[in-house]
């Protein structure tokens, strides 16, 4: 299996399959496609998996594409202007990701439900108490909006983020919150109450544009009901 990623701020993903090769996406992924290839929907695990999976922004189906010929290719496109990331992963590897952010993998890795344990964190961690775990052996691509900056930390050392900036980290990298110190910060800084602290050891990648900001800022330009 091989692929390739095209374009800038609205990338498409070319993934080309060998007879015998298979992968998954959630319901209505898939752009367009050429050669022999046979689809099969399904819950993927059964109806419970399937209910927990759409709490972290899945579809509750999600779809197997096999390619039964001599050689295939399938296109996927995002949602939201953005980049496209391959993450290669090892047997039992994983990757923690935001909401909605599974695009496209191999049928032998593993999409599961990342609940978030400390209160706080999920309550102003910006995405909530549910995430999205990735885990090997395979290939998977998530969809992160706006540009993507990556951060490797050590051992103890800490970043500040705003919570919607934070698009996936490794597991060993550990994620709480911290309330923004004096008042005239939390009223006019414009940040919010509270910021995410991230600590390494491990990965980080960070996106330049929350789908919150630009949502709001869509808002604005939107007509409103005359009284």
């Amino acid at each position: 299996m091989r692929y390739e990623i095209l374009g800038t701020t609205l990338q498409t993903l070319d993934i080309y399959l060998s007879q015998g090769e298979s992968l998954f996406t959630e319901s209505g992924g898939m752009a367009w496609m050429t050669g022999d290839i046979e689809m099969s929907t399904d819950t993927r695990g059964g109806l419970m998996k399937g209910l927990t999976r759409s709490l972290a922004g899945e579809s509750l189906f999600l779809t197997t594409y096999t390619c039964t010929g001599g050689g295939a290719m399938i296109t996927f496109t995002p949602e939201s202007p953005g980049s496209i990331v391959a993450l290669e992963l090892a047997p039992g590897e994983s990757r923690i990701c935001q909401k909605d952010a599974f695009m496209v993998a191999e049928s032998s890795v593993s999409l599961e439900v990342h609940f978030r344990r400390k209160l706080g964190a999920g309550l102003f961690g910006g995405e909530g108490f549910i995430l999205q775990r990735l885990t090997g052996p395979g290939i998977a691509w998530v969809e992160i909006a706006g540009e993507v900056r990556s951060y490797t930390l050590k051992p103890g050392q800490t970043m500040k983020v705003d919570p919607g900036h934070i698009a996936m980290y490794e597991p060993s990298v550990n994620y709480d919150i911290t309330r923004v110190k004096g008042v005239r910060n939390m009223l006019f800084g414009g940040e919010g109450l509270f910021l995410a602290t991230l600590t390494g050891p491990g990965r980080v990648w960070l996106q330049s544009l929350p789908l919150s900001n630009l949502a709001q800022k869509l808002a604005s330009y939107m007509p409103s009901k005359s009284s």
